[in-house]
């Protein structure tokens, strides 16, 4: 597979790096400013200048290199835009390159008969996805786990896990449970979460995926929306020296049949009538039959914010893990005996997505159990072996602040991976620079309701800081202006999907579809039917883009999608406001977004006090993990004619 011309920037920065790796004492400004000055003197029409380019060996070994080979292709945009033009084979050649169990095969890949909005992926099949994460040799490892505080690493092979897995399926069937049955995980990501998500969809159940961090209200309203028939909690957890006591946050809710982990130590809470201490739901066979159903079938329902301030229900499938470990497999280049690190939680996409792009590859994922922001997370990477590192731009940003990393040896990292906000620049040339640049940063942009990413990187492709290289393989994307029309280089425009795609949701479950991603789209270029997603982006020259935030009233805190009106409802209730609006700023122009308050205020106020108490009404109300970057109080709030609060007006006046 071919690789990129060097031009004379370029050729400056790979030997500004070999030289480098001799001097690794190096300070990171310096490294830096050259970076940012032979960027500097780039032709405009270049493209964005990499810091990483992949060598020789690299290519050859890679899973798109392979794909590419079978095909008798010359180059990753001739593979891209192979699998764009021949969806349903590109689907049944990763699927086979998978290993995909299915107890009957599929009578095809893709019926289109419906329409490209309504495609019916593998007709006929019977499967039961979980059964395609555990292909290994039963002693292959498939789980190390660290926990705060400690240096002791737990290996965990895929026979074990399996075993725990079928312990949970059979116990839930003992229970009582049928299948269709919803069943919430509402705990952090430990090894008995993983086993209790793979367990629940063995069993022929659906996982209801809730964030941790939700307040009990917000915890009710998913349980609600979603039908839960029963939640699996832990009666408590420490998190960065906190007690967290996440039984006590389900009991205010008044959930419905819960089934309780232990706390540190062994902690067993006094338990309402009806709910179950974990170990008597554990059946003793280690053995289950699986339960199987159509490709169809609701596996998990994620949540995700929408502009209308009510949590988008997005159900995954049988099929949507093949979106997970397909842009594993050839984006992020996952292979076996890989160690897999990315803190996340089962309440966001990227904790289901974890499980299945890790295990479905053969791979190990690192489950570290405390914050990742320290050095305990920094020393878990060096000590678990971890060659695949997964960030939110946020977390690089504490580690680059606080010297967190510095003296560990993240040498085995070979690939960094970065999504859930847009990320900045020099934070990410900071954490290439913790490989010695020998490892890039897969730049990931992507949603729950597609199961993965739309936009990303490769590593068969140069890397540059804060960029994305490509569409994913199998998806096509256009970048339209206001006015319809495709944007050019150096231009920005609200970014559309061509679809289909195995991961691409088909229905909501407290929404109209149709309307929420496709009512009033454009027509593509070619007339195609398009999806929107709602995010900004620009476009760069050589195929490269830039996210630039959301085109809509949704928002992303800290990696997590919350809808500007879901904020305001719960600010709203301050007694010392009369209006109040919330809206996303990137301060420096590009990277994390931060929450900026502006409040129509009933009297005189004292700012920052009033901060402090809206801050707070965020935390109790609907997450701690949203903080408020800055208040402003104003005497009214910029509206149209009809009365509708344009907050595209309050960015440009906080950004001027």
């Amino acid at each position: 597979m071919s690789t990129q011309r060097i031009d004379p920037q370029m050729a400056r920065w790979i030997n500004f790096v070999e030289d480098l790796r001799r001097r690794p004492e190096t300070p990171f400004a310096e490294q830096w400013q050259r970076f940012s000055a032979l960027s500097a003197d780039r032709d405009p029409a270049a493209p964005p200048l990499p810091a990483w380019l992949p060598d020789p060996e690299r290519l050859a070994r890679a899973n798109l290199s392979a794909l590419a080979r079978e095909l008798g292709l010359p180059d990753y945009h001739a593979l891209h835009r192979w699998s764009v033009e021949h969806r349903a084979e590109f689907w049944r050649r990763t699927i086979a390159r998978l290993g995909i169990a299915f107890a009957r095969e599929p009578e095809a890949t893709l019926d289109l008969a419906a329409g490209p909005l309504q495609p019916r992926w593998l007709p006929g099949a019977r499967l039961n996805i979980v059964d395609s994460c555990f292909r290994p040799p039963a002693c292959t490892v498939a789980a190390v786990v660290g926990r705060e505080g400690s240096e002791d690493l737990d290996l965990v092979s895929y026979g074990e896990l399996e075993a725990l897995v079928n312990r949970v399926a059979g116990g839930l069937v003992a229970k009582g449970f049928r299948p269709g049955d919803a069943i919430a995980l509402y705990m952090p990501m430990t090894l008995e979460c993983i086993a209790a998500y793979l367990g629940v969809i063995r069993a022929g159940c659906a996982v209801v995926s809730i964030a941790d961090s939700f307040a009990a209200a917000e915890l009710a309203r998913r349980l609600e929306i979603a039908g839960a028939a029963a939640v699996i909690t832990v009666a408590s957890f420490t998190r960065g020296g906190r007690h967290i006591a996440l039984y006590d946050t389900v009991r205010e809710a008044r959930a419905p049949r819960t089934i309780v982990l232990p706390g540190p130590g062994g902690e067993e809470p006094a338990l309402r009538d009806g709910d179950l201490p974990w170990s008597e739901l554990l059946a003793d066979a280690t053995a289950f039959e699986p339960v199987v159903s159509g490709a169809e079938a609701t596996t998990t329902i994620l949540f995700s914010s929408g502009t209308t301030g009510d949590p988008k229900a997005i159900p995954w499938t049988q099929v949507t893990p093949l979106k997970c470990a397909m842009d594993a497999h050839f984006h992020h280049d996952l292979q076996p005996g890989d160690v897999v690190a990315w803190p996340t939680n089962i309440g966001w996409m990227m904790g289901p997505w974890l499980i299945y792009a890790t295990l479905v590859n053969r791979a190990c994922i690192a489950v570290y159990e405390g914050v990742p922001s320290g050095r305990g997370f920094a020393d878990f990477v060096a000590r678990a072996g971890v060659t695949v590192l997964g960030v939110v731009p946020s977390l690089v940003r504490a580690w680059r602040e606080s010297g967190a990393c510095e003296g560990v040896d993240w040498t085995r990292i070979r690939t960094f991976s970065s999504t859930g906000e847009p990320s900045n620049r020099r934070d990410f040339l900071w954490l290439m620079s913790r490989s010695g640049y020998r490892a890039p940063v897969i730049e990931y942009c992507g949603g729950t309701e597609i199961g993965g990413g739309y936009l990303t990187g490769t590593v068969v492709q140069p890397a540059s800081p804060a960029t994305f290289t490509t569409p994913a393989l199998g998806l096509e994307v256009v970048v339209l202006d206001g006015e319809g029309e495709p944007v050019a280089d150096g231009e920005e425009g609200e970014l559309f999907l061509v679809p289909p795609s195995i991961g691409l949701s088909q229905r909501l479950l407290n929404r109209d579809h149709d309307a929420v991603y496709h009512e009033g789209c454009p027509q593509g270029p070619g007339g195609e039917p398009l999806r929107r997603h709602g995010d900004q982006v620009a476009r760069l020259p050589g195929g490269f883009f830039r996210a630039q935030g959301r085109a809509d009233d949704t928002m992303n805190l800290g990696g997590i999608k919350v809808s500007s009106l879901e904020l305001e409802r719960v600010l709203a209730h301050h007694s010392a406001v009369s209006e109040i609006a919330a809206v996303a700023v990137q301060p420096e122009g590009e990277g994390a977004e931060k929450l900026v308050v502006f409040a129509v205020a009933t009297g005189a106020v004292e700012r920052a006090s009033l901060r402090r108490e809206l801050g707070a009404l965020l935390a109790s109300e609907l997450n701690p993990l949203f903080k408020i970057h800055d208040l402003v109080v104003v005497d009214s709030l910029p509206r149209t004619a009809s009365g509708k609060l344009t907050r595209r007006e309050l960015r440009a006046r906080y950004d001027g």
